[in-house]
């Protein structure tokens, strides 16, 4: 059993360190945290490692485990390859207003744990919870270092390259597509289907469907990212067209696709509800879209929705990303000791072939409450599929094959509470 509040807190002058995770996890969310835990273990300057369990919410709840108690042996060798947020996540969004309560409230719970360094891993609305906890830091002259490290399948952080877990995510996109491709292939009988992928605004991860393919005029014949507008007219004669190269023809869509007037497709049949931090929750255009085919096309149609196995599957994890994202974690640790605070950890891309990466720090405040889009000139003029930019730029995120330890029982051995 994992074992909260109270701990006991002997630093010897050493300041403390601690991590949460944050929003919607990926196969190398823990592979950060790795990197973040590792490093300040190592450290002689760091008393005690702690993780919010549940993040900020769960922080504020008393919920804290000491990674020195929890972990033994080589067990924290297994989060690199465990998926999931092994710390637990929440969407809490702090307040804009820096003179709520909470502030201070969470600034005394640091100060009864000793803490020194606050490292928090996740996305765009993760980010924002490190601007505001940084600047709150700056208001009131605490020496606490904040430091953001970045998480997102979504790939849509500004100021950074490319985001860990984008690479194991588009790794899983383009091997299931190819799997569905050949799937897809065995009769002559026309058909379409519809893949449906993660994405709101940002279509990144949809775009990794053209990797799937292995020569030009290979399936998936048609991509539609939502960073333009969908044309429902357009798409059925754009398929008509395909079925004189294949009888089977794959269609990769963006979730978040919508028309010219910004109408999500997966509302025209469907109310779509909305998550904590107003985003909609998008799903459904596959089936819509499906749907569409099937009675104006009147071919065979089905829909594919790879939903979260995208973001969670270990077996697809990309080596690279997997390396990247210890890295990072390690190197936001190394920061903090030097004094960077108010941060995110970044990728600079130094060279594609072959491909360079280093690390570097952006300011938070640059890149919360923004998003990254796939550029307009890697996008086909019609809008319906990808240029050579996007291969060049995603092909090395998601090179390498990561050996994932198996149990006694022939399946994956996560690190798991008990």
């Amino acid at each position: 059993m994992v074992r909260f509040l109270p701990i006991q807190i002997e630093t010897l002058n050493r300041k403390n360190l601690i991590v949460g995770q944050s929003g919607g996890p990926t196969a190398v969310i823990n592979s950060s945290l790795y990197g973040v835990v590792s490093e300040g273990l190592l450290q002689d300057s760091i008393g005690h490692v702690y993780g919010m369990v549940n993040g900020i919410e769960g922080f504020l709840a008393g919920r804290v485990l000491d990674f020195q108690e929890v972990f033994k042996g080589n067990d924290l060798e297994k989060l690199k390859t465990t998926p999931g947020a092994y710390l637990g996540s929440c969407r809490y969004k702090l307040p804009e207003d820096l003179n709520d309560p909470v502030y201070p409230h969470l600034f005394q719970k640091f100060e009864e744990l000793d803490i020194g360094y606050f490292f928090y891993i996740g996305g765009n609305d993760s980010m924002d919870t490190v601007s505001k906890l940084s600047r709150y830091a700056e208001k009131i002259n605490s020496p606490i270092r904040v430091i953001g490290e970045p998480k997102t399948i979504d790939n849509d952080l500004v100021l950074t390259d490319h985001t860990p877990g984008f690479g194991s995510a588009a790794r899983y996109v383009a091997s299931t597509v190819r799997e569905i491709v050949t799937d897809a292939n065995v009769y002559e009988t026309k058909s379409v289907t519809i893949v449906e992928i993660m994405g709101r605004h940002a279509g990144w991860l949809t775009a990794a469907g053209a990797l799937a393919r292995k020569y030009t005029g290979d399936n998936p014949l048609l991509i539609y990212l939502p960073e333009t507008a969908f044309d429902q007219e357009a798409f059925l004669s754009k398929v008509q067209e395909c079925f004189e190269k294949n009888p089977n023809v794959i269609v990769c869509v963006s979730e978040g696709i919508h028309d010219e007037k910004g109408t999500f497709i997966c509302e025209y049949d469907n109310s779509v509800g909305t998550d904590s931090f107003g985003h909609k929750m998008l799903a459904g255009c596959g089936k819509y879209l499906e749907n569409l085919v099937r009675s104006r096309l009147g071919v065979k149609a089905r829909s594919v929705e790879l939903n979260v196995s995208q973001r969670c599957s270990s077996a697809m994890m990309s080596a690279a990303d997997q390396q990247e994202a210890v890295a990072a974690g390690q190197f936001g640790v190394r920061c903090a000791l030097k004094g960077e605070t108010g941060k995110m950890v970044s990728y600079v891309r130094d060279s594609n072939v072959p491909y360079r990466m280093r690390l570097s720090l952006e300011d938070v405040n640059l890149i919360c409450n923004k998003e990254k889009t796939v550029p307009l000139e890697w996008i086909s003029e019609d809008g319906s599929d990808i240029t050579q930019d996007f291969i060049t730029y995603a092909l090395p995120l998601i090179q390498g094959t990561v050996e994932v330890p198996l149990g006694t029982d022939g399946l994956p051995d996560f690190v798991y509470w008990k």
